[in-house]
């Protein structure tokens, strides 16, 4: 039975749904990736109409993964104080929200950008439900390295509302997301290694150890790095998003060898949650570059 909560708090647990922490990060890949396809500021109503599209697909997929990990949720502590662990929520309602979300999110896109960005941003949520959090999350190691996939697709979303097209650039953005998302995330599974345990997840630190992990992710961020790299050429970026790319690839590519180096299993586990929160903005100050370089080359 609804255990009856303040209707503040029910309101906030329903934002607890759509995980808003991921929805920030994906947006702020999203709008610099709008500047860089129009090579300037995009207009500001579609910028906003992209951004609460955008918003309102990845809430809908987040309610929908914690609807579906609600069991494991409530054996791990990094998630046992979720909506619907607590019971502020029921799943029916949780999965109600999650529809209605996707379907706004749905029409918003296709009503106020385009039919493709639309449709690009379901098939992300489709993707991350159906793909990772039903089949590859609970069944193997390389869970992350595939599902990531949904994280990167905001950008082609992005892309898209300006352009209407998917072009090479754009997928070099996807890769760039697509490769950072392992490193990033097994970062956070060394740290919880023991709740993915507990929820019988198999999280490659649990799987192949922490050494090989920290191994394989300074092979993904190198490709990152690489990959930004790239991005300077087939995007015709300045030499602001250059300089910085290199620098922020070398010291994404260089923390994660130090995990690699790191014997201490404590030292090793804070290293790596060091490590998270830098993933974090390298990322967000590589797309925050990008933009700056175009506004900067636009309005020169």
């Amino acid at each position: 039975m609804l255990t009856a909560v303040p209707q503040r708090s029910r309101g906030l647990s329903f934002l607890a749904l759509t995980k808003p922490r991921i929805i920030e990060l994906l947006l702020i890949t999203t709008l610099p990736t709008m500047i860089v396809a129009q090579k300037g500021i995009p207009a500001v109503s579609l910028m906003f109409a992209t951004l609460v599209g955008g918003a309102l697909a990845a809430g809908g997929a987040n309610a929908f993964n914690m609807y579906i990990d609600r069991d494991i949720d409530a054996v791990m502590d990094r998630t046992k104080n979720r909506p619907l662990v607590t019971g502020d929520i029921l799943p029916s309602e949780a999965l109600i929200f999650a529809f209605a979300l996707e379907g706004a999110a749905f029409f918003w896109l296709w009503s106020t950008v385009n039919l493709l960005s639309a449709l690009l941003a379901v098939s992300a949520c489709a993707f991350y439900v159906f793909i990772y959090t039903m089949w590859l999350k609970r069944t193997s190691s390389q869970n992350i390295v595939i599902g990531g996939a949904a994280g990167a697709v905001p950008v082609l979303v992005g892309w898209s509302a300006v352009t209407n097209t998917v072009g090479l650039a754009a997928l070099v953005l996807f890769a760039i997301i697509f490769f950072w998302t392992p490193p990033h995330f097994w970062a956070l599974a060394i740290k919880y290694e023991d709740d993915y345990s507990a929820a019988d997840v198999p999280m490659m630190p649990i799987v192949e150890g922490h050494k090989s992990t920290a191994i394989q992710m300074t092979g993904y961020a190198a490709i990152v790095w690489a990959l930004s790299l790239a991005f300077w050429i087939v995007a015709d970026m300045g030499w602001i998003y250059l300089i910085s790319a290199m620098i922020l690839g070398f010291l994404f590519t260089q923390k994660a060898w130090m995990l690699v180096l790191q014997t201490d299993g404590i030292l090793q586990t804070k290293k790596a949650m060091k490590y998270f929160t830098f993933s974090i903005t390298h990322l967000s100050l590589l797309f925050c570059v990008m933009a700056v370089d175009q506004i900067i080359g636009w309005g020169a």
